[in-house]
C-alpha cells in the first residue's frame, strides 16, 4: 500500500511539476538528468582539447601568448546546444551551466594540455549587467569544471570596469576597440606564476577573451589558457 501511495505521489508531483529535457522538452529522461540521451548525442563534440594547433588556437596566433585553448562543442543556430545556452542566458537556468561545466571539466582534464591548470577564472560581467542577470554565466561554467576536476575558481582576480556594446554584427576590428581597456586585473598575487584557464561560454572571434587575457598576463609569471563550451565561425 506505501509503494503505491508512493508511486501516486511520484505521478502526481511530475503532473503538476515535470521534469523535461532542457533540449526538446521531453519527459523522457531521468529525474537526475537535464537532457535526454537523444539530445545529449546531439551536442557535437569538437575534440580540440586534445590537439594542438586546433581552430581555437589559431584564432589566438599573433594577439596574444596561450599555451593552449579549445572549445568543447560546436555551436550552429538552431541547435539544442544554442537552447541550452539560451536557458542559461536569459532564462535563469543555472543548472545548465554547471552541466556544461562539468562536461567540459571531465574532457579537459584527460589532455595533457591542460591536466596542470592551477586555478580557473571566469570571465566577469559588468557589475550592472552581472546584477541585473543574477548570477555570472562564466562563472556557473567555472564552478562546474571545478566540481569535475577539484580546480579551484578564482572569481576576484578581474574585474570589467565598463559595459560595452553588444558585439554582434561588428567586425573583428571593432569588437577588439570595444573591449579596449574593459578589464583591471585586481589580484595579480593570486596567479603570479600560475597557470590559469580564463573560461566563458561562447567564442566568436576571441576579443573579449583576449582582451581580457592581457590584463591577466601582467600578473608576474602567469601562464594563459581559455576554455568555452561553445565554438562558432560566425
Amino acid at each position: 500500500m506505501y509503494a503505491g501511495l508512493k508511486e501516486i505521489g511520484a505521478s502526481l508531483t511530475h503532473l503538476f511539476f515535470p521534469h523535461v529535457c532542457q533540449g526538446c522538452g521531453s519527459d523522457l529522461l531521468d529525474k537526475n538528468q537535464l537532457v535526454c540521451l537523444h539530445c545529449y548525442n546531439q551536442l557535437p563534440a569538437t575534440q580540440f582539447h586534445l590537439h594542438q594547433a586546433n581552430p581555437v588556437e589559431k584564432i589566438f596566433w599573433g594577439r596574444i601568448s596561450v599555451e593552449a585553448a579549445a572549445s568543447l562543442l560546436y555551436f550552429t543556430k538552431g541547435s539544442v546546444l544554442q537552447q541550452l545556452l539560451h536557458q542559461l542566458k536569459y532564462k535563469g537556468n543555472q543548472e545548465i551551466g554547471r552541466f556544461l561545466g562539468n562536461e567540459m571539466g571531465k574532457q579537459f582534464i584527460q589532455s595533457d594540455r591542460f591536466a596542470a591548470i592551477d586555478g580557473l577564472v571566469p570571465l566577469p560581467l559588468f557589475g550592472s549587467r552581472e546584477k541585473k542577470r543574477g548570477y555570472n554565466q562564466a562563472k556557473i561554467i567555472a564552478d562546474g569544471f571545478s566540481s569535475a576536476t577539484g580546480i579551484p575558481v578564482w572569481n576576484e582576480v578581474i574585474r570589467r570596469t565598463r559595459s560595452t556594446e553588444t558585439q554582434t554584427h561588428k567586425s573583428r576590428l571593432a569588437r577588439w576597440m570595444n573591449m579596449e581597456g574593459r578589464f583591471e586585473l585586481v589580484n595579480p598575487a593570486q596567479i603570479s606564476f600560475k597557470k590559469i584557464l580564463l573560461i566563458d561560454d561562447v567564442l566568436t572571434t576571441g576579443a573579449t577573451l583576449e582582451s581580457c587575457g592581457h590584463e591577466l598576463l601582467r600578473a608576474e609569471g602567469c601562464s594563459l589558457s581559455i576554455g568555452t563550451i561553445a565554438y562558432t565561425s560566425s
